[in-house]
């Protein structure tokens, strides 16, 4: 393995930076993906805004299930790559990416026979389902431009190189960015093409992900490889990445899935109630990139580090990550309790609209280290072959204490209530995540010494 991706030696600190600053650009660029359409989705109106707000909890719960196979990926892979065994890291990865492709034909045809019958949960008005159609009808089949680069990615993290993957989903966004308005307003040569014209630049932007990522997979790094493989073998392999992913993956759908509820009570508040609280949601994965930066390259620094039975290591950037989260943003709640109305208002014009994203980031954001401690200690128990417990601690969040809050928030405080249940489900569910995946690592020190 090159020297610089070895992540089993040197110093841990310059490791977190090196590591850390790449996916943060990367995350960036997801991000882009999201804040621009929303900004430009927005000038069209309130409507086809609120449309975009209802295709997020579709969108995220497939984006989460393949952030989950590919954390499964990236966990396997890393270990596979500390072990230093070539022909069986080949193998693997090899393996990995056959069933992303099988992943991609599942995860189309439960999009489109769901579709409907999400927005009916959601409680969409009819008159922007038609809006929301046009928007998904394009970005499922995209499918295959999402699953094959994150899991490719995946891949390319687990050998401990964050450059590569934070550089293209940078140049990803750009790409999105520029199109977005060509395609949505019809400049130029291009056709105006609305709600629909945000989906194809997006495809568009992702289709670069994805290219990238074989080509660094098949020539670059030269270790995707076609072969022939008997299926036990490769059931294994499958059987190993889906006892991390799948938990993981479905854990993750608890955001979504937790969006959907939110976006189905404040329905009854009115179109621009779900407008507003749409762009909070995508304002809130910007403002928290760090720390799904920071969750992201614990999986392979663990990962590798595990591997080599090295776990002091592991509990070190564990303290280190944790400690910067709650600093940060803590600070970053501090800014939005004064700039939040400045940022809102940058998306939309509409009063209400902007009055419930404030609502909204001025309430959760309290909450944000608090989240990102529940990412670092999902990623570390989802290494330490924990995915279950990482997928309890989320469900928990979600559906024993969020929800009949939530419930209880909306009758009595109305929008204030419902938010407010979100931020105290997630501060719970961050001390209950930090204490046992501490706990996990100090029983595993006490086993090896």
């Amino acid at each position: 393995m090159n020297n610089k991706r070895d992540l089993t030696q040197g110093d841990i600190k310059k490791h977190l930076v090196r590591l850390t600053g790449p996916m943060i650009f990367g995350i960036l660029g997801i991000a882009i993906f999201n804040l621009v359409d929303t900004y430009f989705v927005g000038l069209l109106g309130t409507n086809e805004l609120a449309a975009l707000s209802y295709t997020f909890p579709i969108v995220l719960t497939f984006s989460s299930l393949t952030m989950g196979i590919s954390t499964g990926v990236t966990a396997v892979v890393s270990k596979a790559a500390g072990r230093s065994k070539p022909d069986e890291l080949k193998a693997l990865i090899f393996d990995s990416m056959l069933l992303s492709f099988l992943c991609v034909i599942l995860f189309v045809g439960i999009g489109f026979l769901a579709l409907r019958p999400a927005l009916n949960l959601m409680q969409a008005e009819e008159e922007i389902i038609p809006l929301i159609m046009q928007y998904m009808t394009i970005w499922l089949p995209g499918l295959v431009f999402v699953v094959f680069p994150m899991v490719g990615n995946g891949i390319i993290r687990a050998l401990g190189d964050t450059k590569t993957p934070g550089i293209v989903m940078i140049i990803a966004g750009t790409v999105n960015a520029v199109l977005d308005p060509l395609f949505i307003f019809g400049i130029g040569p291009f056709p105006e093409l609305g709600v629909a014209g945000a989906a194809i630049a997006t495809v568009l932007g992702r289709f670069i992900t994805f290219g990238v990522a074989l080509y660094v997979l098949m020539k670059r790094d030269k270790v995707l490889v076609f072969q022939k493989r008997k299926f036990q073998k490769m059931a294994d392999n499958w059987k190993a990445i889906l006892t991390v992913g799948l938990p993981d993956g479905l854990s993750r759908i608890i955001l979504p899935v937790g969006s959907g509820i939110i976006t189905g009570l404040i329905a009854a508040y009115g179109v621009a109630s779900v407008a507003g609280f749409g762009i909070a949601v995508k304002m809130e994965n910007f403002l928290i990139i760090v720390a799904y930066s920071l969750a992201s390259v614990i999986v392979p620094f663990a990962g590798q580090n595990i591997g080599a039975k090295k776990f002091k290591r592991v509990k070190k950037i564990f303290q280190y990550s944790n400690r910067f989260i709650l600093l940060l943003q803590g600070g970053l709640f501090l800014i939005l309790l004064i700039f939040a109305p400045f940022l809102a208002g940058l998306f939309s014009r509409d009063g209400e609209v902007v009055r419930v994203a404030v609502i909204y980031l001025r309430i959760v954001s309290i909450a944000y280290g608090a989240k990102g401690i529940i990412l670092l200690s999902s990623s570390l128990l989802n290494v330490m072959r924990r995915p279950l417990i990482a997928a309890a601690i989320n469900v928990g969040q979600m559906f024993v204490v969020f929800i009949p809050m939530a419930l209880l928030g909306n009758m009595w405080f109305g929008i204030h209530g419902i938010f407010s249940a979100l931020a105290i489900s997630l501060v719970l569910a961050g001390g209950t995540a930090w204490w046992i995946a501490n706990a996990r690592l100090n029983k595993i020190l006490i086993q090896e010494n």
